[in-house]
């Protein structure tokens, strides 16, 4: 459908261009137009012409999109570590800042920092310090299991 309706509007705009070269060949174009046997190939090439500008905007605004856009120099010193759902639209987010971690609370229309955590928190996957033991095993020595699973 799509197609058909460009290409009806694209003969509509032909059209005049393409009467004025069928015109005779001793006929003065119409005054103050412009218009001569040539027209209608000056007419294509900037529609051709419009067409390549067109999709270069679209290619590079997807290109963009895809990449995450262009990047600021401090991208790099923020990063989100972990977030929470509290209801349908609220979060909770840990946010890492250079050094510093926030926990910040987010809803629709707005962002409110609820702490800045004085100790950073240790990202998951890193080991426990010396003499101190995992909640897993702890909770495993509760149940009376010995790493089996269930």
């Amino acid at each position: 459908m799509g197609r058909i309706r460009a290409s009806v509007m694209a003969a509509c705009l032909l059209l005049p261009a393409g009467l004025a070269a069928a015109a005779p060949e001793g006929a003065d174009p119409a005054p103050g137009l412009g218009i001569t046997s040539g027209g209608a190939a000056y007419l294509l090439q900037l529609l051709l012409g419009l067409a390549v500008v067109i999709a270069a905007i679209l290619v590079l605004g997807f290109v963009l999109r895809r990449t995450g856009g262009i990047g600021g120099r401090l991208s790099g010193e923020f990063r989100v570590l972990g977030s929470v759902s509290l209801g349908a639209r609220e979060r909770m987010v840990l946010v890492q800042v250079g050094e510093q971690q926030l926990v910040l609370g987010v809803a629709p229309g707005q962002v409110r920092t609820l702490h800045v955590l004085a100790r950073p928190l240790e990202p998951r996957g890193t080991a426990a310090p010396a003499g101190e033991e995992s909640f897993t095993a702890r909770l495993r020595a509760a149940m009376g299991t010995k790493g089996g699973t269930s």
